[in-house]
């Protein structure tokens, strides 16, 4: 019982973390290479940067769920 009291504990402050990094940095850029085009050996390449957002509500119910799994794991009873 007690393995699943600290995994529920991990999984829940696992899910806190990434909820509250969520809220604090809602929007980041991933960046990929493409060929444009390829004549030989010589490569033309471009750099497209993709913007990401984290929804607010998404961010916040990842955070309400790992801070419910955590005082779930420390009240369950053995």
């Amino acid at each position: 019982m007690a393995s699943s009291k600290n995994t529920m504990i991990m999984v829940g402050a696992v899910l806190a973390l990434l909820g509250t990094a969520g809220l604090a940095v809602p929007e980041f850029n991933t960046q990929q290479q493409k060929d444009v085009a390829t004549v030989g050996d010589l490569k033309i390449q471009t750099q497209e940067k993709t913007p990401h957002t984290i929804p607010p509500l998404l961010a916040g119910g990842v955070l309400l769920v790992g801070v419910v799994l955590i005082g779930g794991g420390l009240l369950r009873q053995t």
